[in-house]
C-alpha cells in the first residue's frame, strides 16, 4: 500500500483554524469518491471543529433531545456527539484491502489511539460492548470516554471517524447523551493529565500511530478493560 497522506485542516495556524462541519463534511465525500476513483492516495483529514452536534443513524430522540439547532444528521454509524475547540477529529478516507472488514478498521483506529494515550501516561483501552478508547472506572468514577469512532464504508472506502478529547469544554456533553451511553463518562486529557498536552503534539502522535496501524500489518491489540459501570454517574466530575 501507499503511505497515507495526511492533511492539517487550520491546524498548523496561529490561532488554529476552525473547520466548518458541513464544509468537512463536504470535503469528505469529494475525497471518498476521489478514493474510490482511483484518483487520490489513502487520506487523513485532521482538524478542530467549530461547535456542533451530529447525530449518527442509531440516535434516539431522547439522547438528542437537548442539542437544539445545531444538530446536524448525517450518515454515519453511532449516536450523538459533539464536535467543538479543543477536540481532534480525524476522517480517515481509506480503501479497505481485501480481507480488512469494518470491525478490524475500527479496532486498528482505537489502537493508534490507545497508543498515543499510553505514550502520554494513559492506561487507555477498550471496553467490551462499546466503541472508542475508554479510562477504567476507579476512585468512585466511572469509566470515561476519551475518544468517539463512528464511521461509514461505502464501495470499501471509509468516511468519517474519530474524536479525541484534548482539551475541550466538557459541558458541551452535557445537553445530550453522548454516544447514548448513560452508566459511564466523558473526559479528556486536559482532566486526566497533571497539564494538557499541546494540541499539535498530540496530532504528531496520532499521525504517527495511524500511519502504522493503517499499513495493515498485523499488530497484537491491547488488552480490553474490564467493564465497570456505576449508574447514574455520566459525566467527569
Amino acid at each position: 500500500m501507499t503511505a497515507l497522506a495526511f492533511r492539517r485542516l487550520g491546524l498548523d495556524l496561529t490561532p488554529r483554524q476552525l473547520t466548518d462541519y458541513g464544509w468537512a463534511w463536504a470535503e469528505q465525500r469529494r475525497l471518498h469518491q476521489a478514493v474510490v476513483d482511483g484518483q487520490a492516495p489513502d487520506s487523513v483529514l485532521l482538524l478542530e471543529h467549530a461547535s456542533v452536534y451530529t447525530a449518527g443513524r442509531s440516535t434516539s430522540a431522547e439522547d438528542r433531545s437537548g442539542a437544539g439547532p445545531e444538530l446536524v444528521e448525517v450518515d454515519r454509524g453511532g449516536k450523538v456527539t459533539w464536535h467543538g475547540p479543543g477536540q481532534l477529529v480525524g476522517y480517515p478516507i481509506v480503501k479497505l484491502p481485501s480481507g480488512i472488514y469494518v470491525v478490524d478498521f475500527v479496532r486498528r483506529v482505537e489502537e493508534a489511539l490507545i497508543r498515543v494515550l499510553r505514550d502520554l501516561g494513559l492506561t487507555a483501552g477498550r471496553v467490551p460492548g462499546r466503541t472508542g478508547v475508554w479510562l477504567p472506572a476507579r476512585d468512585g468514577r466511572p469509566e470515561r470516554k476519551l475518544a468517539a469512532i463512528g464511521l461509514r464504508v461505502s464501495r470499501q472506502v471509509t468516511m468519517h471517524g474519530f474524536a479525541l478529547n484534548v482539551d475541550p469544554d466538557l459541558t458541551a456533553f452535557d445537553r445530550i447523551v453522548p454516544c447514548g451511553i448513560r452508566d459511564a463518562g466523558v473526559s479528556s486529557l486536559a482532566w486526566e493529565l497533571p497539564q494538557a498536552p499541546a494540541f499539535l503534539a498530540v496530532t504528531a502522535a496520532v499521525e504517527a500511530q495511524l500511519a502504522d496501524l493503517l499499513a495493515f500489518r498485523d499488530f497484537s491489540p491491547s488488552p480490553d478493560l474490564p467493564r465497570q459501570t456505576r449508574p447514574g454517574l455520566d459525566r467527569v466530575a
